[in-house]
Parts: structure tokens; sequence; C-alpha cells
């Protein structure tokens, strides 16, 4: 059974109907109650203490905010000044990083009960040197900040000259190396890049065949580390299908088209596509209108309500995903250990790769 989910205290009843009462005596016990979570619990949310899941985390919160709980008493002593965190994304089309950007800020009212202030901003998703003044920029601004890396030399010295200057950066999404940022939350992208190799491969079977990898963009180290799976992969167990070739989308629907219809000119055998970034509906439409939406294996990253429809109209096989909430929810805990003097991953884990197909959709 769920530790967080024992002893529960009982279900609320009649105080639903007095909101102004409500706030004026709200309890830990009134917040258990309405995340369906222990107090014992609720406590450990309140005081910053590990050893709480992040989605669990995300319900106290929800809760505390609904009923007007005041959390800043629970607070360590010296933490009462809000904490100003800023998430930076790239801008563009690819709904995944939407939705999370989405996610942020219908958080914020949760969050702020929690004594954060969080901020969204967007730049140029390929450009480096517009990330790096962003981050330059903004870390004048607040005290940490996470972020969709990209690997540059310009990216790697703003990260670092925030870190001389106590604003601790959180990789999201996307790592880069040989950097001073204090955490990456995101997948492992190579075993991400390995796993759908492995689909692919088991979806086409036991016969000589041509596979094709579509990126967003390799200036991303995650879009380059599934590349390298992905390959790998064949080269290790399936030596008998061919990975013919690498081709950039930079998550554009409009791109992904004409490159998928590029690719089936070339490759009139091909069997499978694999996407490493966003912009499925491109890659689909140009396998419909070669009618080749059940033959060729496509295999996807994001579940989004886009992949969602592809998956259900069977023109996507698989989507390998993360959930956001328990993202957005580490990079919060990890900057609270950080605030509170723990080690930074304290209470948090690496992010397990979803495998999503029609028949298990959520």
């Amino acid at each position: 059974m769920d530790p967080d989910l024992q002893a529960r205290p009982p279900a609320p009843s009649s105080d639903r109907q007095e909101p102004h009462r409500r706030r004026q005596l709200a309890t830990v016990v009134d917040v258990a109650r309405l995340a369906g979570v222990s107090t014992a619990t609720v406590d450990r949310v309140l005081n910053q203490r590990p050893g709480v899941r992040p989605v669990t985390v995300e319900r106290v919160l929800k809760a505390a905010a609904e009923i007007g709980y005041v959390l800043d008493a629970a607070l360590p002593a010296g933490a009462l000044k809000p904490m100003r965190l800023a998430f930076l994304l790239p801008a563009g089309s690819n709904r995944f990083l939407t939705g999370l950007g989405r996610l942020i800020v219908e958080s914020r009212e949760r969050l702020a009960s929690f004594n954060i202030r969080p901020r969204l901003d967007h730049i140029d998703g390929f450009n480096p040197e517009l990330l790096a003044q962003a981050l330059r920029s903004i870390g004048r601004e607040v005290d940490g900040i996470a972020f969709m890396a990209i690997e540059h030399p310009t990216v790697r010295e703003a990260v670092d000259w925030l870190a001389e200057r106590g604003v601790p950066t959180v990789t999201l999404i996307s790592d880069i190396a040989n950097t001073r940022r204090v955490a990456y939350v995101g997948l492992d992208n190579r075993a991400a890049g390995r796993t759908a190799g492995q689909l692919v491969a088991r979806f086409i079977g036991p016969r000589p065949a041509k596979v094709a990898m579509i990126a967003g963009s390799l200036s991303y180290r995650a879009h380059e580390e599934r590349e390298m799976g992905f390959l790998h992969l064949f080269h290790e167990l399936y030596p008998a299908i061919q990975v013919v070739g690498l081709r950039e989308g930079h998550d554009e629907e409009a791109r992904n088209y004409r490159q998928t219809k590029m690719l089936l000119a070339q490759h009139p055998d091909l069997a499978g596509i694999y996407n490493i970034g966003g912009g499925p509906e491109g890659i689909a439409r140009a396998l419909k209108e070669a009618g080749r939406q059940r033959e060729v294996v496509f295999v996807g990253h994001g579940l989004t309500p886009e992949t969602r429809r592809l998956l259900v109209d069977g023109v996507m096989d698989v989507v390998l995903t993360q959930n956001p909430q328990a993202a957005l929810m580490d990079c919060v805990s990890i900057f609270t250990n950080l605030r509170a003097g723990r080690a930074p991953t304290e209470g948090t884990a690496r992010p397990n790769i979803e495998i999503v197909l029609r028949e298990n959709l959520p």
C-alpha cells in the first residue's frame, strides 16, 4: 500500500459549505482530508522534508491553496522570503513543451501558497546565444532557473556565471555537460533512444528493413543521446535493419512533412520512422498521403492531445513520454532542498520512460 495514503482522516463533510470560516480555521487535518493523505504526509510536505512523491506533494499543495491554509508558519526559519523561480523553455510548436509551459502557469497559485513565485519565459528554441543572454538577464531577477539546455560554449559560460553569483540552475528535459548546474530533471535519453529502437525492431520483425530518424535539433543533448541510443541498439542487436539517415525538423510540422516526403521518395521500402523531437503531425500527414500509415512503424516522444489522436487513429504506434507534473515538482523540490541546505536531489528520482500505445492510453 502507498504509505502516503495510509491513516487518512475522515472525509470532509459540510465544512465545504463555509469557505470563509474554513479559511480562518484551516488546519493540517483539513489539508490532509482534502488531499486524501495522512497528516504525517502533509507535515512532511509543509516542512519540506523528503520522502514524498512529487505527485503527492502537488496534491497537498493544491489542497492547501484551495482551503487557504497559511504555509509560511510551517516554513523553516529564514525561508519566509518568497523564492523566485524562472522556467525558461523554447518557444515553438512542440506540443509537449507547450503543455509543460501551460502547467507551470496553472500551478502559480498553488506554488505561491508554498512561498514559491514561479515565472515562465520563452526563447528561440534553437539559438544558443539568445539562451545564454536570457539566462544572464533573468538570473539577475530570480533565485533559481530551470531551463531546457543547448550544448554550446556560450550556454555553459552563462550557467557557470550564474553559479558564481549564487543563482542555481537545473536543466530540464535536455542536459548540458561540464557545467556547474546543480541537477538534471529528465529522462535517460540514451536509454529512451534504445527503447525506441527496440520497439521499432520488434514491430518490424526478423527481416531486413530500413528505418529513419527525424530530430528536432542535435544541438539538444537529449536529441543527440536519443540518436546514439537508437543507432547503437540496431548495430548491436539488429544488423539486418539499416538506419538510412537522420534529418532535422526543428519540431516543425511543415518541415517534418517535407522531410518525411523525401524519405519515402528515396526509400520506397522504408519500414520505420523514429521521431526524436516534436512535430509528429507532419510525419503523419506524409504517411497518410502516401498510403503508408499502416505499413511504416512510427514511434515518437511526448504524450499530447495531438499524439494521442495519432495513436487512436493507428498512425503512430508508440509514444515515449514522461510525467510533466512530476518534472515540475522535482524542479521545485530541488530548489527547495538547496534553500534548506539539503542535497539538491534528495527526495527526487529519475523519471521513468513511459511507453504508451493505443491500448493503454491513460
